[in-house]
Parts: structure tokens; C-alpha cells; sequence
């Protein structure tokens, strides 16, 4: 959705641009068409070019000057938006880590409890072996007892 306002911009900016130059040229094509038929003697015919070249001068100038403005703009709001991203990476960045770090625990944690049960486990069998060992020695002891 972005990309298409962009687009849509950068397309009217362009046309807007190339219909200024073409105003600009055909302004100057007409005025000295129009100082060339004129029936002027030459000192007024030089006098209105000057005066039509400075005209021109003064509107380069004035657009000259909206441009260098509107650049200015569109360089803050890029920088603008360049932070803003710069801040939204960093931020989604540092709450993968965080996840990745969770996960980590997670795993850690899951084997240490897997230790921890693999321990009773081994425990309640040596337990389990001890109490065999003792029935067996008691029932040997029984049967010596008996002889």
C-alpha cells in the first residue's frame, strides 16, 4: 500500500516537474517569437528580451528556491521514517532475542529436568536392587537358621 502512494507520488511530482520545464520552454519560445514579429525597433525589441530574460531568471529563482524547500522537507520526513524503522528494528530484534534467550532456558531447563528424572530413576533402581539384595539375604538367613 505504501509502495503504490509512492509511486502515485513520484509519478505526480514528475509530471508536475515536466509540466513546469515545458511551461518554462514554451514561455520562452512564444516571448521571442512573439519580440521577433514584433514591429519594435531593435534598442525596445533588445530592451524586452532583457527584460523577458530577467522574468525568466526571476521565475527559475522562485522555483529554485521551492525546490531546495521541498527537498529539505522530503529529506526530514525520510529521516524521520528512517528512525522510526531504525527503532522498530531494534525493537522487534530485541524481542527475538528475548524469545530465542526463553527458548534456550526452556531447553536448558527441559534437560535438567530430564537429568533430574534420569537420577530418580537410577536412584529408585539401586533402591529397588538394594531391597532385593536384603530379602535375599534374609531369606538365606531364614533358611541357614532353619539347618
Amino acid at each position: 500500500m505504501g509502495n503504490e502512494k509512492e509511486k502515485q507520488n513520484q509519478e505526480e511530482n514528475i509530471n508536475s516537474k515536466d509540466f513546469m520545464i515545458g511551461t518554462l520552454i514554451g514561455g520562452i519560445v512564444g516571448a521571442s517569437v512573439a519580440l521577433l514579429f514584433a514591429p519594435k525597433a531593435g534598442k525596445e525589441i533588445r530592451e524586452d528580451i532583457n527584460t523577458g530574460a530577467n522574468q525568466v531568471r526571476e521565475r527559475a529563482g522562485e522555483w529554485k528556491d521551492v525546490a531546495y524547500e521541498r527537498g529539505n522537507e522530503w529529506s526530514q520526513q525520510a529521516q524521520v521514517k528512517s528512525k522510526e524503522l531504525s527503532e522498530r528494528v531494534k525493537e522487534k530484534s530485541g524481542e527475538l532475542q528475548n524469545r530465542v534467550n526463553e527458548f534456550k532456558d526452556n531447553r536448558k531447563r527441559k534437560k535438567s529436568d530430564e537429568e533430574v528424572a534420569e537420577e530418580v530413576a537410577e536412584a529408585i533402581e539401586e533402591a529397588a536392587e538394594e531391597l532385593e539384595r536384603q530379602e535375599a539375604n534374609e531369606m538365606f538367613e531364614r533358611s541357614q537358621e532353619k539347618y
